[in-house]
């Protein structure tokens, strides 16, 4: 049996995530899943891989806001409207290879990233009339889009597979360290990567590659620094594809609507 068991969204992308109950599921991925991004001021995309310190702010979903915190400034956050119908200055941005139209967010919240940041950073925010097309290699159609995301708009990763993992592992880790949107229990370790076809709930959703890994995955996210080199030295040892080390398979909704937790997934077509 395969159930949903955690469901998780990253509002800002390289920030911490924010655990949910139910999502509603958009073509881009989860609701307000990545959204929003800082920026430096050359346009450019900041995260965890240069500045592990990002992984320290607090994010909260509260009354249609994200309120932000941080241990280091207790006294102060930042409260940014959830509105997806938003006004401001259309600025041009850079995630990876992209070249992504996005919406600056106040100066004052920018102001506040910077000072706790020590250096000068915009947030910004990806409106609805933007459209950030995924690799055409593993589109399902050639509409299919994705948030600040790496490169696809959902993240799904089995319980069983991070146990195996922990199991070779002199210290574990947490779900956390590999930033998933889906997690589900039961089924054998793995398995997902082998997923073409599952159903969570009445949604149909394709998976399209294997995660490729990175440093991220060796930083603390409850202290913001670097761990050393696991658990990616370990999976190095046996989760290798080409030079690539996989962990995870990301995915596209073929539908929309909503999940939420406890739901059944069903495995349609497999590799």
């Amino acid at each position: 049996m395969l159930q949903l068991s955690e469901l998780w969204i990253y509002p800002i992308k390289s920030l911490a995530g924010v655990s949910l109950k139910q999502s509603k599921v958009t073509a881009r991925g989860l609701e307000f899943d990545r959204r929003w991004m800082l920026i430096d001021d050359e346009g450019v995309f900041i995260t965890q891989r240069n500045y592990p310190e990002m992984a320290l702010f607090q994010l909260n979903l509260d009354d249609g806001f994200l309120t932000i915190t941080h241990p280091n400034n207790f006294d102060s956050k930042v409260k940014i409207s959830l509105s997806l119908k938003k006004e401001g200055t259309k600025i041009q941005t850079i995630v990876w290879d992209d070249t992504v139209e996005a919406l600056e967010e106040e100066a004052s919240i920018s102001t506040w990233f910077s000072v706790i940041l020590g250096f000068s950073v915009r947030l910004v925010f990806m409106p609805d009339e933007s459209f950030r097309k995924i690799d055409s290699k593993y589109a399902t159609t050639p509409n299919d889009i994705t948030s600040f995301s790496d490169g696809f708009p959902f993240l799904i990763i089995g319980q069983s597979s991070l146990d195996d993992l922990n199991l070779r592992l002199k210290e574990a880790v947490s779900i956390k360290r590999f930033r998933p949107n889906l997690v589900f229990t039961g089924g054998q370790s793995y398995e997902e990567e082998r997923w073409k076809g599952f159903e969570i709930g009445k949604l149909l959703f394709q998976g399209v590659k294997p995660c490729s890994r990175c440093v991220m995955t060796t930083i603390n996210p409850e202290k913001g620094v670097v761990s050393g080199k696991e658990p990616l030295l370990t999976l190095s040892k046996y989760k290798m594809v080409g030079n690539n080390v996989i962990f995870g398979q990301n995915a596209i909704a073929m539908h929309t609507g909503s999940i939420a937790i406890n739901d059944m997934i069903s495995i349609k077509e497999e590799v």
